[in-house]
């Protein structure tokens, strides 16, 4: 990261075709969990014209109507137009049933024989990252977009005429010397009708736009650019217009782009896969060193190799930010923290947290408006409890 850049994150709101994807997928692992702690699950998804298809490859002592699923996502994030409508689009579903010995030990039984034979089940570069541009020590720009996505679903859901589900965010933010300076500009697209109540609802999405950010933070100022659908107006939206995939917005469910993320997806994967659990671990670790006071930002790798329990290795990267030598910082972090993976799902209760999560579920959630930096949500990785001990 230069000293002196703009830089730009997006988000998007719940009715985006990538974002369905994501939140039937996890909204799939949640039911699985729900009933069978040691459910192992991939819930992958893809939308389009008034088509779903589903593909599962699962084992588990449970029973999930995974179409019903879809339809009540797809009915939550308001589609219900001709073109893409939640109780009449057809579903399509490949289904493979592996044998229940496949299962992952109760969590009950995870002890140590049992956290040293949970060896990792693919190859993996996670990454965690935090930084102090936000309280909740994210990166500005994808903190601000997240704010912005929230606030254009909420005005579609309170009213808004004329507004798809489907919509899109963006912020972009200078900096100089490291820090955020300033909002350069502001981007929203959704769809709007090209008529005179279009034009009406762009003058009211350029006001909520200038309203979202408050006396917390920056502020657009006089010479802050604000583009409403710059690309040009267009009234059909979602699934009708483009189509969406489990997976395709990592830069949105991490950090925006400002920072290293894997290549894996992170829905849409039950707590036996490496590269989802770890980016939650790495997370952590990062958070917490910036957290203790050691750096400004961090980043934390993570190496996993095929059936390994311990990590090949650690790293962290301080960008000069470090108070500590960035190799003393990954040796503290190394003592602190076990990083095998069923050391990782036994200490966030990875399966056992959506019995208790309710309806909305513990990783549906996570599929809109990121997995990390979650001031909504009670996230386990994101637990400050490791500043001490880092800190002697």
């Amino acid at each position: 990261m230069a000293s002196s850049m703009i830089f730009t994150s997006e988000s998007v709101t719940p009715g985006h075709p990538d974002k369905l994807c994501d939140q039937i997928s996890d909204a799939a692992i949640d039911a699985f969990l729900r009933e069978d702690a040691g459910a192992r699950a991939v819930v992958e998804c893809a939308v389009a014209t008034g088509i779903v298809f589903l593909a599962a490859r699962f084992a588990a002592e449970a029973v999930v109507d995974l179409p019903s699923i879809a339809r009540k996502v797809i009915a939550s994030a308001g589609y219900f137009d001709p073109q893409f409508d939640a109780r009449n689009c057809s579903i399509l579903t490949s289904l493979v049933e592996l044998p229940k010995t496949t299962r992952e030990p109760p969590p009950k039984q995870f002890d140590e024989e049992a956290i040293e034979k949970g060896v990792a089940q693919d190859q993996a570069n996670v990454f965690g990252y935090a930084c102090r541009d936000t309280p909740e020590l994210m990166p500005l720009p994808v903190s601000l977009a997240h704010r912005l996505a929230r606030n254009l679903d909420h005005a579609r859901r309170t009213g808004a005429p004329g507004l798809s589900p489907d919509g899109k965010t963006q912020v972009s933010i200078e900096y100089a010397d490291g820090r955020p300076a300033r909002i350069h500009s502001i981007s929203i697209t959704a769809a709007v009708a090209a008529d005179g109540a279009g034009a009406e609802l762009a003058d009211r999405l350029r006001a909520m736009a200038l309203e979202t950010f408050g006396d917390d933070g920056l502020k657009p100022d006089a010479r802050t650019k604000i583009h409403i659908n710059a690309g040009g107006f267009y009234e059909t939206g979602g699934p009708a217009r483009h189509a969406g995939l489990t997976g395709r917005k990592n830069g949105i469910d991490t950090y925006g782009e400002i920072a290293r993320q894997s290549g894996a997806a992170l829905s849409g994967k039950d707590p036996s896969r490496i590269d989802r659990i770890g980016a939650y671990a790495a997370r952590h670790a990062a958070k917490n060193v910036v957290a203790a006071g050691l750096a400004d930002r961090c980043e934390v790798h993570v190496a996993y190799a095929i059936g390994r329990a311990d990590p090949l290795s650690l790293s962290v990267e301080t960008f000069g930010s470090g108070r500590l030598d960035d190799a003393e910082i990954a040796a503290r972090l190394t003592r602190s923290l076990d990083l095998r993976p069923l050391a990782i799902t036994a200490r966030f209760g990875l399966r056992t947290r959506p019995a208790h999560a309710g309806d909305a579920g513990f990783y549906s959630p996570l599929a809109v408006y990121g997995h990390f930096g979650r001031a909504d949500l009670d996230l386990p990785w994101e637990a400050l409890d490791l500043v001490e001990a880092l800190r002697g």
